[in-house]
């Protein structure tokens, strides 16, 4: 009997599969993978991702490897639109509760979505697969003569601002239904309003009755062109929706250009009729966005807003300028503004204590760094140096817990994870992870955390150990991990070993296939166009964006990068690293506006969030890494030089700040509410 090439992959896949199955109940128990076995897995597992069946030869050997049906389901991807349903249905039998199993199912639906099989879509759909398979489901029904009831199908992915392509012909059997109302139109466009999706609005547009449909146009226009939108405005009536699309355009452009927005403000306050609440948006909006580019009337601004539109931004704003101003008695005052539980913040209660210092109140000041400096942050080791007395680091380690490890190593997804991440394939590690502990208590997560971390898997004790006293486990949340070679790497460049962990604990949390939006990849978290002109520079090996996965790789132009940026910035490791988070020559432009100021308040005065608080983050995680490799640790306020002093490498004749456990300090208590921690020798 002749049997097609796609019949006979379809007959092979349900052999392997249903030999598979009887040999499942045997994988938990298998014992440890050799390498050998794990070699094997990555070539068969490199071959199933080519498709066909080529790999099931490299993985004779492997029926009994824990990870051998994760190859099946990376051959059946690959050929996701060959494959039949009774294949997938097969595999999704033999494997109901697998991570693959779950992804084949998702991949397959799309896939009948894409060939339209409405029929094969609804026998495997599932809810709860995301918006787009959501859609997919309710066309389905649409294709076998079924109608839309909109609060059941519609009213969830009608509240979301943006919705996949999927759900376009779902929408538009809606509209055919009568179901869009004009007032449900409107909901929707408002919604997409607030959340910055012109391109929704611009969908919804046609669909309403025409004399609506300019009002929605310059809704569209004041989130793609605000200044463009606020020069025509003046031109418009004094309607509702004017006024919306008004309001929201000035709010858009004070992000963008502040003075200008300024501008449009005072020719349009007294051409709209603008309601309270919307002239305080506006109001507080030009308030904020003038103190994030430190201009001479932001002080006042911030002060005159009504208390009703303040926010914990605008009062942390108010205090930022002050301190960019050098204005003590402003910056005391907008402190004392804040409510009680915004002052409580380290960042607050350190410049506190500067004012209170500025002002003459010295036992104040010391009193309020004394509360501070018994807080191992960048705020507690800052006030730490100014008293001059030892940083309190009061670290806890785990106590041994056997059983409680053996029961988790008979976890048999938790046993999938530690295999994915020894044959390389973290992302895949990651989530047999999370599904294998989604239960567990802390306890148990410590103690997971650990074996991980055993095994060379750091980032899994960094993302758990995230609160409470898990903070004080230093050695497992900072590892010393020489097999990478940033040591000898960072000293090579020129640079302190310490500074350079913290970088690296900062940039990825030890997570070496970590990739931000912008493209960083690895542990350092490089562009790939700056790891190929790192590496030309410096000489060294080069094979591509992939190539800054490689751990050693990755730390060998990572250190030099950062060596690079030390320089430009006479050494002074503090404003390398704002350099490397923002960019060096937007560093360039803050230190032109201004230079003049401490190291601390110009911290505190960098425009961006997320670059403040790296600064802040890198800068303390330098200090537990110093004395994580010394026992004790440079102060930062050394490291944190004057801005264009040079800043020369520790050696052996530099003042070295003593690490202690003060017996006043909450941390150091003995562990008692845990069975797994206990207090470090």
């Amino acid at each position: 009997m002749f049997v097609s090439a796609p019949s006979r992959r379809a007959l092979l896949s349900w052999l392997l599969l249903t030999t598979a199955w009887l040999l499942i109940g045997t994988i938990a128990q298998a014992a440890e993978p050799d390498a050998s076995q794990r070699a094997a897995f990555r070539q068969a597992y490199a071959a199933a991702r080519q498709g066909g069946d080529g790999w099931q030869t490299l993985a004779t050997g492997l029926r009994d490897y824990p990870l051998y049906p994760y190859l099946q389901a990376a051959a059946l991807e690959h050929d996701i639109q060959q494959i039949d349903r009774a294949t997938v249905e097969s595999y999704l039998t033999h494997y109901p509760d697998w991570i693959p199993a779950a992804d084949l199912r998702r991949s397959f639906l799309l896939e009948l979505a894409r060939r339209q099989d409405w029929t094969g879509f609804l026998a495997l759909y599932q809810p709860g697969l995301g918006d787009t398979l959501s859609c997919d489901a309710l066309q389905a029904r649409l294709a076998g003569s079924g109608t839309l009831d909109f609060d059941k199908d519609l009213a969830a992915l009608w509240a979301k601002p943006n919705l996949p392509d999927a759900c376009d012909p779902v929408l538009d059997a809606a509209h055919d239904q009568g179901l869009l109302t004009s007032a449900r139109l409107w909901t929707r466009i408002d919604r997409a309003a607030d959340a910055g999706q012109a391109g929704t609005i611009a969908s919804l547009t046609g669909w309403l009755p025409d004399a609506d449909r300019p009002s929605a146009q310059q809704l569209a226009q004041a989130l793609r062109d605000p200044a463009g939108t606020l020069a025509s405005a003046i031109s418009w009536s004094d309607t509702p929706r004017a006024r919306q699309a008004a309001t929201l355009a000035l709010t858009r452009l004070a992000r963008r250009q502040s003075a200008s927005a300024d501008a449009a403000w005072q020719q349009l306050q007294a051409h709209f009729s603008f309601s309270e609440q919307q002239r305080n948006q506006i109001l507080y909006a030009l308030a904020l966005f003038h103190a994030t580019d430190f201009d001479d009337s932001a002080l006042a601004r911030l002060i005159a807003l009504p208390a009703a539109v303040q926010t914990d931004a605008s009062r942390e704003w108010r205090v930022r300028v002050a301190l960019a101003q050098q204005n003590w008695t402003a910056v005391l005052a907008g402190i004392d503004a804040m409510p009680a539980s915004q002052q409580q913040d380290g960042e607050w209660q350190y410049f506190r204590a500067r004012a209170l210092t500025a002002l003459g109140r010295g036992d104040e000041a010391r009193r309020q760094l004394a509360a501070q400096a018994g807080s191992p942050t960048f705020f507690g080791f800052l006030a730490a140096d100014r008293l001059d007395q030892p940083y309190a680091i009061c670290p806890l380690s785990l106590a041994d817990d056997p059983q409680r490890e053996q029961a988790l190593l008979a976890k048999p997804g938790l046993l999938r994870a530690f295999e994915l991440y020894a044959v390389d394939l973290p992302r895949l590690a990651r989530r047999e992870w999370a599904r294998a502990l989604q239960d567990a208590d802390q306890s148990t997560l410590r103690v997971a955390a650990d074996l991980a971390n055993r095994r060379g898997w750091y980032d899994r004790a960094v993302f758990t150990l995230s609160s409470g006293d898990a903070l004080q486990l230093y050695d497992l949340r900072f590892p010393l991990a020489s097999q990478d070679g940033l040591v000898p790497q960072a000293e090579q460049a020129g640079i302190e070993p310490a500074w350079a962990y913290g970088i690296l604990r900062a940039e990825s949390a030890w997570t070496s296939d970590a990739r931000s939006g912008a493209d960083a990849r690895g542990l350092m978290q490089l562009l790939p166009d700056t790891g190929a002109a790192v590496a030309r520079r410096h000489g060294l090996d080069w094979g591509g964006g992939d190539t800054l996965y490689d751990p050693a790789i990755n730390i060998a132009l990572g250190t030099r990068y950062l060596a690079e940026l030390a320089a430009r910035f006479s050494g002074s490791p503090w404003l390398a690293s704002a350099a490397y988070n923002a960019g060096p020559n937007r560093v360039d432009q803050w230190l032109a506006a201004r230079g003049a100021l401490a190291p601390d308040l110009f911290v505190a005065t960098i425009p961006f969030k997320e670059t403040r608080e790296y600064v802040a983050r890198v800068m303390a995680f330098s200090v537990i890494y110093d004395w994580r490799l010394h026992g004790n640790a440079v102060p930062l306020a050394t490291r944190m030089g004057a801005i264009g002093q040079p800043y020369g490498l520790p050696n052996a004749t530099t003042q070295r700040r003593v690490v202690d456990c003060p017996a006043s300090a909450p941390s150091s208590a003995p562990a008692t509410n845990s069975s797994t921690l206990s207090a470090s020798p």
